[in-house]
């Protein structure tokens, strides 16, 4: 699994994402057609006025259960608190969002959106008025209302509450109520990814209003199915843990699209080859991540339809600048020299080649290939050279031992620990090759897998690990990455979870969102490509794509098909698919 990059900068969870696939087909799905049926032929006249015409035989159908899986448990659905892919894919079913995202990656006022209209934004870019629907409803029967979206705010932006939405929130100076279903939000300044950041859930007030901002993280809401009032098309209704969710269709739900799917089962499988199995039994109906080891099985087994292109993912490996997490508290990533000869002792194009079967490029920055923020030739490219490697671990006055080889600075050895999530077998293999790689030039590095939630919860968020690898999900099409790299955002109030601080960097980030001109953001951006791939907090590995797999009892129209350009786009327009048995 992914963590969850929840920032809407500048035009997505990533200006990158979006942006990534202009030029690019989009409504067309690799596989067989057994998910988008094809145009149907109107049934005859009746010959008598009252007779019942039968439906179309691929005409959706209302009823059944949909069995959707992850090898992920979900951490917490809380709209505010969402920060990993399983959680995020729970909250898809059961909240609705201000707005959505179309297949482009353009912001779109659905008929399932909490918005009545694209905002109004002022001629200076520092008012939004978000005028919402009368109809939306919580699942308790409460109205939506402007209140909701002023809580939310107010609770994303402040920093005890430890909420990931903080960098997309911050940045609002005031939140007013102008009626019940009208909000007036006024920004403090320019913030170019702004637009993105209101393609989100939010939270009722009437539930939440008496939970202090310290409170939240521990708050029933989100965790508890009976404590959780949600807004969108299914309600949570029952989670057994590292089993299974229960999401049942909301039969009060306000909008004028109705779901077809009476229920969805979200399951949780041990690893990816158990939930492969799964799909290829029919035990499960939709997958997000089929391995690309095993795609060509998937394929030839007939009965599963494949979608396969690059994604809105990146694959990193993360260093902690935090000496607290080191024995005697000695960072062992502290000098520059050291992060590159990093870089340099990695074999990333073998990553993609062996591993990723190809499907893949490799990165250099935190801006996805081909994207019209991507720095290019401006960002450092760190060639597989084990020579330069050893080379600059020297100039940085690492020696080897005499006993074993392994690397001695200041009486410190070099050795840290690698960890990930258990069961993704993609980063088995990678944790493999970053072990060797680096044994190859005197460092030992001790891999070690952990249940991903556990790991998001007690590790990665309050930024207690060595170095990790993991990767960004990114649910917006905007290039801001200032959550996750300005030392304003240190756990828990961000998600710069391996306390990286660079100065030039913060300022960096505040330039980029500052003008909405986007010729003048690329210059920026380019300049942010050239200090992170120099500097280093990250040796970015390689953006990757996620091969979708559906089962043959599953169906959608052409337009409403999965969309892996789109974060969370696994489930793009599920509320107008259905089921067969």
């Amino acid at each position: 699994m992914a963590k969850k990059r929840k920032w809407w900068s500048g035009l997505l969870v990533l200006s990158l994402v979006g942006v990534l696939f202009t030029g690019c087909s989009t409504n067309n799905t690799a596989g067989s057609s057994t998910n988008a049926p094809a145009a149907t032929t109107a049934p005859a006249e009746s010959a008598t006025p009252d007779a019942t015409e039968a439906p179309a035989a691929d005409a959706p159908v209302d009823g059944g259960t949909l069995v959707t899986s992850s090898f992920s448990d979900i951490v917490n659905i809380n709209p505010l608190l969402v920060n990993d892919t399983a959680s995020g894919d729970v909250a898809q079913f059961v909240f609705a969002k201000l707005y959505n995202l179309d297949r482009e990656g353009n912001v779109q006022a659905e008929d399932w959106s909490l918005a009545a209209a694209l905002p109004e934004i002022s001629e200076d870019g520092l008012t939004y008025t978000v005028k919402l629907k009368d109809t939306a409803k919580w699942s308790d029967g409460q109205p939506v209302v402007a209140d909701d979206v002023i809580y939310t705010v107010e609770m994303a932006k402040n920093k005890e509450t430890g909420s990931p939405l903080i960098s997309a929130f911050d940045k609002v100076k005031s939140v007013e109520k102008v009626d019940d279903h009208t909000v007036k939000i006024t920004m403090s300044q320019v913030y170019a990814p702004f637009l993105y950041a209101l393609v989100q859930e939010i939270v009722p007030a009437h539930v939440l209003k008496d939970v202090k901002p310290t409170e939240m993280q521990k708050n029933p809401y989100g965790t508890d199915p009976a404590k959780t009032v949600t807004s969108g098309p299914w309600k949570w209704t029952a989670w057994k843990q590292g089993e299974s969710h229960t999401l049942d269709a909301d039969p009060n739900y306000w909008g004028t699209v109705k779901p077809h799917i009476a229920q969805v089962i979200y399951k949780i499988y041990a690893d990816q080859n158990t939930e492969v199995q799964a799909i290829m039994k029919g035990d499960t109906d939709h997958i997000s991540a089929i391995p690309v080891t095993q795609v060509e099985a998937v394929k030839a087994d007939g009965k599963i339809d494949i979608i396969q292109k690059p994604g809105a993912q990146y694959e990193y490996v993360n260093f902690n600048f935090d000496g607290k997490n080191f024995p005697d508290g000695y960072g062992l990533f502290q000098g520059q020299k050291t992060r590159q000869a990093i870089a340099h002792a990695l074999n990333r194009q073998g990553m993609v080649d062996n591993i990723l079967k190809g499907v893949g490029a490799l990165m250099n920055a935190p801006f996805l290939p081909d994207t019209w923020a991507d720095p290019g030739d401006a960002a450092v490219n760190y060639d597989y050279n084990a020579e330069t490697a050893k080379k600059l671990l020297a100039e940085d006055g690492w020696v080897a031992d005499a006993k074993d080889g392994i690397l001695v600075k200041d009486g410190h050895r070099f050795s840290f620990e690698l960890q990930y999530n258990a069961g993704n077998s993609r980063r088995e293999q990678v944790a493999a090759v970053i072990q060797q790689n680096l044994k190859d030039v005197g460092i030992e590095v001790k891999p070690k897998a952990i249940d991903f939630a556990a790991w998001i919860d007690q590790n990665v968020t309050p930024g207690k690990y060595q170095a990790l690898l993991l990767a960004w999900s990114l649910n917006t099409p905007d290039p801001d990455a200032e959550s996750i790299f300005s030392s304003k955002y240190f756990p828990p109030a961000g998600q710069n979870s391996g306390w990286y601080k660079n100065e030039k960097l913060d300022k960096l980030w505040v330039d980029g969102y500052s003008t909405v001109d986007q010729a003048k953001r690329k210059e920026i951006y380019k300049e942010v490509g050239k200090e992170i791939s120099t500097d280093l907090p990250y040796v970015f590995l390689y953006q990757y794509g996620q091969a979708i797999g559906t089962g043959p009892r599953v169906h959608w129209a052409e337009e409403d098909a999965p969309e892996p350009s789109l974060g969370y786009g696994q489930f793009f327009h599920a509320i107008k698919w259905w089921v067969t048995e």
